[in-house]
């Protein structure tokens, strides 16, 4: 079953498509990726599926019900969280500030059980800390809850950015490419860690990234995209030997 799924999604900016009719189906449990070259409309097909741009054509189902014309906050409470190609955490909170924002969505007291102090709202506040905490040590941030997010090295930073989005309690996680910027033995440890949430917490991966290693070595399923259009899909090995894809990389002569 389809947990997220796009059908025939157009956006338009002037008179250029960055996203041309594209749809995608992305099974549950699942961890799949989309590829392309820069300005193949991968992040703006994240944008629209997450209310950051609204669609001009077509449709996005989340377990079957559309998100046109839901706002951001309302589709992270659905269960969709994202990361962002450059890191976008609140720089001058602690590491533990960063991930009570990410659990906001999920929170139920309002403004008077907060003005009044209520005991749902004590109670909710006091769930909320022991899960940061949790998180914190999940993504190997153990005893870091205090410091400032700008002062935590850029492969620490990352990790707090997927502590954030997993404070949502989210089906699905939306990462941009988590790897830019790291050396090999990163990419390695985020491959793996990627991989344990799915594992481990059961959740649904889409994946943007430009490093073909881990593309290839963490995927179960590529969708290519090319000037905003779907050129591709398939398992890694028919993606490897596809001549449109090489093409679309490496220049007609390559393919």
């Amino acid at each position: 079953m389809s947990i997220l799924e796009t059908r025939n999604v157009t956006k338009r900016f002037g008179g250029l498509s960055a996203v041309d009719n594209v749809t995608l189906q992305i099974p549950e449990g699942s961890i799949y990726s989309i590829i392309g070259p820069n300005g193949a409309g991968k992040t703006t097909l994240y944008n629209c599926i997450t209310g950051f741009y609204p669609a001009d054509e077509g449709d996005m189902l989340f377990n079957g019900k559309s998100l046109m014309g839901l706002s951001p906050d309302r589709i992270t409470r659905l269960g969709i969280s994202r990361t962002y190609q450059n890191i976008r955490l609140f720089p001058a909170m602690t590491a533990l500030e960063n991930i009570l924002v990410g659990a906001h969505p999920q929170l139920k007291s309002n403004y008077v059980d907060a003005f009044l102090h209520t005991p749902r709202q004590r109670a909710e506040e006091k769930k909320a800390l022991e899960d940061a905490q949790d998180l914190l040590n999940f993504v190997g941030l153990k005893g870091k809850g205090d410091l400032f997010a700008r002062g935590l090295p850029y492969g620490e930073q990352r990790r707090l950015e997927m502590a954030r989005a997993l404070a949502n309690k989210p089906k699905i996680i939306l990462l941009d490419e988590p790897t830019a910027g790291m050396n090999p033995n990163e990419s390695v440890t985020m491959m793996r860690f990627i991989q344990s949430l799915r594992d481990e917490l059961g959740i649904t991966i889409l994946l943007i990234e430009h490093d073909m290693k881990v593309e290839m070595g963490i995927s179960e399923f590529i969708y290519v995209l090319d000037f905003g259009q779907l050129i591709a899909k398939g398992t890694p090995g028919e993606i490897q030997k596809n001549p449109q894809v090489i093409e679309s990389y490496l220049g007609r002569g390559a393919a």
